[in-house]
């Protein structure tokens, strides 16, 4: 009765802890997230190789040397076993080379970098991490939304990612691998939806109070034709994102609505990300100048102190 009721905990417990799986990295709706899940497995699964066998070896040792079984044999001289130490050494080493292999081969081919193969023409979004919101930028389409993600299914998508200030990272656990986005920078992620649906997208790194609500949907449309028919409606939105607007939309805001801009200044994206690199030159020239007026003046007040420096000794 004990056995059975202890079985039902478990198998409970067990349902319990999987329902968490839903919606997440081992519920895959994609080729990247599919390959990932199986390296997850894999690799939890060697290592259970070791920690499954100690955790039951604790048990039984603890059982069969208990206290009360004095019928075992008292060695408190032995020191060492041959055989022991083999194994003890021989099987982490064993599963460390395997896992590095796999680990190796898995790190190329799962290059966010890397585009996908085999799948025709990639679609490419601008995507740009703002306080607390995630604007992506379509540059074929001239379009661009705020907290909406939407591409075909069976169409690998190019990601650029940035960042206005905050580092965040950009991340759709059922199609696959996370990336920072970062302020000046650009990184780079492929993925690509194999069934339609609607996958949560969010940030995964903490970046401030708004941080819980930076959250989007990314829609996979069953089939082209559905995808340019949501980009005819984006283009009707009479909204337009211009580097002037762009500055408005930049301000902190927490829990956005998704939103639509029609049209989009050409080359916008890039605009965001090298505007730091303006900042940093124009401070340059500020610092350039600061150094020869603190310089002239350090001057002055040499020539001040010791004229025979400005007028020369005879």
């Amino acid at each position: 009765m004990f056995i059975r009721n202890l079985c039902k905990i478990a198998l409970a417990s067990t349902v319990l802890i999987l329902s968490g799986c839903k919606g997440g990295v081992l519920d895959p709706k994609g080729m990247i997230a599919a390959d990932e899940k199986n390296l997850i497995i894999i690799a939890t699964g060697l290592m259970l190789l070791v920690v499954i066998p100690v955790i039951v070896m604790t048990l039984y040792f603890a059982w069969k040397y208990r206290h009360t079984q004095t019928h075992e044999i008292y060695a408190p001289k032995w020191a060492h076993s041959n055989k022991i130490e083999a194994i003890v050494w021989a099987v982490p080493i064993v599963i460390v080379v395997i896992l590095s292999v796999i680990t190796w081969q898995s790190t190329h081919r799962l290059d966010p970098y890397k585009p996908i193969e085999g799948k025709g023409k990639h679609l490419t979004v601008e995507v740009v991490s703002l306080n607390w919101k995630w604007l992506f930028i379509y540059p074929e389409q001239g379009i661009a939304t705020i907290n909406e993600l939407v591409f075909p299914t069976h169409v690998p998508v190019e990601y650029k990612i940035t960042s206005e200030s905050t580092m965040n990272s950009f991340f759709i656990p059922q199609l696959g691998s996370q990336i920072y986005s970062m302020a000046g920078m650009e990184t780079k992620l492929h993925l690509i939806a194999d069934e339609p649906g609607t996958f949560q997208g969010f940030s995964s790194n903490y970046s401030g109070s708004g941080f819980s609500g930076m959250k989007f949907d990314a829609i996979a449309t069953p089939t082209q034709a559905d995808f340019d028919k949501w980009v005819s409606k984006v283009k009707a939105d009479n909204h337009k994102l211009t580097k002037t607007s762009y500055y408005e939309l930049a301000e902190e805001s927490e829990n956005n609505p998704v939103a639509y801009y029609g049209d989009v200044e050409k080359g916008l994206f890039h605009t965001i990300i090298m505007k730091y690199m303006g900042a940093y030159g124009d401070m340059n020239k500020m610092d350039h100048a600061m150094g020869e007026h603190t310089m002239d003046k350090s001057m002055m007040n040499v020539n001040s102190a010791h004229p025979s420096i400005s007028q020369g000794e005879e």
